[in-house]
């Protein structure tokens, strides 16, 4: 039998129901599509056979408002429209009893406490890995609230860039979905030295990958 440890409350949750045929739809709320993409993509094949997408807080009230099936609303917290923690209240009473949680890379702990306060059934970093993904997702949609321990920690905010110039500008092209050979062309660059300033910003940032990488600097605002 799956458990999985309630993070904000006091017991466990059996998510063996979800093992079987269950079929749960989702909404993904995010403005850069990379990153929205990422998490559909993630979440699609996972039980999550029904995966609508949004890029801003009106056309993610548009599809609640025409959709009644959803059973779990991930919503960006700096998308266009948020407006801060007032984006999820107004999410939260067009979802109805659907959970809605936020999705965020760099918001800080006290963002992330006053959420769930609010009633968000979960505070979601964006660099969870796929399985933690797919747990979480299960997790709130069982009636659960998650949130990973060390995000409800004080921790300072680092607002300043690791990168160089030319490691930014790469970056950027990675943002963009462009290829190590588009980005090196465009930079009137070698390949080859393109691989390696990937490299080295992916070990700058501790991402795992170039999606890993995008997703950090969307959300450190790096680019």
């Amino acid at each position: 039998m799956l458990k999985v440890q309630t993070e904000g409350s006091n017991g466990y949750k059996d998510l063996s129901s979800f093992v079987g045929g269950d079929v749960m739809r989702v909404l993904v709320a995010d403005d850069h599509d990379l990153v929205r993409e990422s998490i559909a993509a993630i979440l699609s094949g996972n039980n999550f056979t029904a995966v609508e997408l949004a890029a801003d807080l009106d056309q993610a009230l548009e599809l609640v408002s025409t959709n009644d099936a959803f059973d779990l609303i991930l919503l960006d917290y700096e998308m266009p429209g948020m407006n801060g923690l007032d984006g999820l209240s107004r999410m939260m009473t067009a979802a109805g009893d659907v959970p809605v949680a936020l999705l965020s890379g760099s918001a800080s702990h006290d963002v992330a406490n006053k959420a769930l306060e609010a009633g968000a059934a979960g505070f979601i970093p964006k660099t969870l890995s796929t399985r933690s993904m797919i747990t979480a997702a299960k997790f709130m949609v069982a009636g659960e609230v998650y949130a990973p321990i060390d995000v409800l920690k004080n921790q300072p905010e680092v607002n300043d860039s690791p990168l160089s110039k030319r490691e930014t500008e790469v970056l950027r092209g990675i943002c963009e979905g462009k290829s190590n050979k588009e980005i090196a062309r465009d930079l009137d660059l070698q390949e080859v030295t393109v691989k390696l300033h990937v490299k080295t910003l992916s070990r700058k940032l501790e991402a795992r990958n170039r999606t890993h990488a995008a997703m950090i600097a969307r959300d450190r605002s790096l680019i």
